[in-house]
């Protein structure tokens, strides 16, 4: 008996939209980068694990949390006291980036390229701070029962109290809402996974949330192309919140002689930012027996000025 299939699965996600303004985070002084390039060529069993989190903060991250807002007292920045004449905390902006890939094949025939780079420096729109590279082709031994697993996931986290756009932004028309980047709360997750007796694959994991100014979006890529007998799945979750600016007080304005800024929510009677945005998106693709092509690629941008 013969059994052929076709299956064929091609998905471009998007999530943008007009309050949708993730500010990357900036460098620190120092900056480091991490590469790795790893060739394999085995009959017999072969593993590979990988791990990353990177946590960035444009403030401190040894007080989180909360996330510092703008404050309404004047601080000395040394010893963190109150003090009349210093200078006032900026809002707060945190982003977490996470990575993990794990690989076992058992009594087969195995190769394997991947390569990975990570980078702390600032990234213009067409570079990365992290990208992995994965090829992988497995065939199992005819009389060992030999087996493949393998599963991917690169997440991205960011958040943020605010910021002030005329200090973040080089665009003179992308300022934003009275002059600030609203406060937003987003995550995104894309991956894949496969288990069987035979594949042939190459996965791409991308993502950039640092630079030098807010014109820069935030950004991530997933794609996963492979063909095979088992099973395969890709996905990606995204929950994202963002905010809108409100009216904008300064107390000088008002004559009492101090610079404090104060967002009024007229609709709630609150102070601060308004919340704009709430979106949940889950995608999942899923194909089992002889897969002749699965394909999937996944991205997500986020900023005051995207391409």
């Amino acid at each position: 008996m013969n059994i052929q299939g076709f299956i064929v699965v091609f998905g471009i996600i998007c999530l943008i939209g007009l309050v949708i303004a993730d500010d990357p985070i900036g460098i620190t002084r120092e900056t480091q980068g991490i590469s790795t390039v790893t060739h394999v060529v085995v009959y017999g069993t072969f593993t590979n694990n990988v791990e990353a989190v990177w946590v960035s903060s444009s403030q401190d991250l040894r007080n989180n949390p909360p996330l510092k807002t703008y404050s309404d007292d004047w601080i000395d920045p040394f010893s963190g006291l109150g003090e009349t004449g210093k200078e006032k905390w900026t809002p707060e902006r945190q982003s977490t980036m996470s990575y993990s890939e794990q690989t076992i094949a058992d009594n087969g025939y195995t190769e394997w390229d991947k390569t990975v780079s990570l980078d702390t420096g600032d990234k213009v729109a067409n570079q990365d701070n992290f990208r992995a590279t994965t090829h992988f082709d497995f065939v199992s031994a005819d009389d060992a029962f030999g087996r493949a697993t393998y599963s991917e996931s690169l997440m991205l986290d960011s958040t943020s109290m605010g910021s002030d756009a005329g200090s973040r932004i080089l665009c003179p028309w992308g300022i934003g809402d009275s002059g600030f980047i609203p406060a937003y709360c987003n995550i995104v997750e894309m991956g894949s996974y496969f288990t069987g007796s035979r594949v042939s694959m190459v996965t791409t994991a991308r993502e950039r949330h640092i630079s030098a100014s807010a014109d820069v979006p935030v950004g991530m890529d997933y794609s996963i192309s492979l063909s095979g007998i088992g099973s395969a799945a890709a996905w990606i979750n995204a929950h994202i919140m963002e905010g809108r600016t409100p009216s904008v007080f300064r107390d000088v304005a008002h004559g009492t002689g101090s610079n404090d800024i104060s967002f009024w929510n007229a609709d709630m009677g609150t102070e601060g930012f308004m919340q704009g945005v709430d979106l949940v998106y889950k995608e999942k693709t899923t194909a089992s027996g002889i897969i002749e092509s699965f394909s999937k690629s996944m991205s997500y941008q986020s900023g005051m000025r995207r391409f």
